[in-house]
């Protein structure tokens, strides 16, 4: 080899469709061979048995020693996590009709969701109350019907949730991030750390 480092960068966690798992799938790899680099890559770490999705945990050193096989006299320098998840999918054909089914059962017990939260928080602080006393102060006259406030309230509340979610029309507001997405990755990764954890304490970690 040009050169005896090789770095890698694991991620915590990574999804493959194939049951022969190569260094590639899991990490990105550099060395200053670039011929030996493409070779590593091609390197098959595991072999996934049976016929259901599976969560493997491997160690750093499941793929340290793969690599010193081929190369045992190279350094091996990892800059990512020390163990890491793999989650293995079986290939299925897609199905739209199910998946158009679950959208529209997901997106129905959202609707209803957030229209009870609304609702009950309307209640509790009286919402509509306060809107009376507002109209009766400034046209001080007491309102009998809907007024613009309530039409106000409704806009403000539809243009609230579509900022809130960063979305409208399948394009996003913003680059920023929303508090949901950053929720989202922190429990995503509160979650791996406990399988990692439970693993390690369990035995199940692949170290070799």
């Amino acid at each position: 080899m040009k050169s005896d480092v090789v770095y890698l960068k694991l991620p915590q966690s990574a999804q493959v469709v194939n049951r022969k798992i190569f260094l590639q799938d899991v990490a990105e790899i550099y060395t200053a061979d670039t011929e030996a680099q493409k070779k590593i890559g091609k390197t098959v770490l595991y072999t996934v048995d049976g016929d259901k999705n599976q969560k493997l945990i491997f160690s750093v050193m499941k793929l340290i020693q793969t690599i010193q096989k081929e190369y045992p006299d190279i350094e091996i320098v990892n800059i990512g996590e020390s163990d890491f998840i793999v989650e293995y999918k079986m290939p299925l054909a897609p199905k739209k009709g199910m998946e158009y089914a679950k959208l529209a059962v997901l997106s129905l017990i959202v609707f209803i969701g957030a229209a009870f939260t609304i609702m009950t928080f309307n209640t509790d602080v009286s919402v509509g109350e306060v809107f009376d006393n507002i109209y009766y102060l400034v046209t001080g006259t007491k309102k009998n019907s809907g007024s613009i406030l309530e039409v106000s309230y409704s806009v403000g509340i539809l243009i609230g949730i579509l900022g809130f979610y960063n979305h409208f029309k399948g394009e996003k507001l913003h680059e920023d991030p929303t508090p949901i997405h950053i929720e989202m990755r922190n429990y995503e990764e509160e979650m791996n750390k406990a399988i990692i954890k439970d693993a390690d304490r369990e035995g199940k970690t692949l170290k070799q």
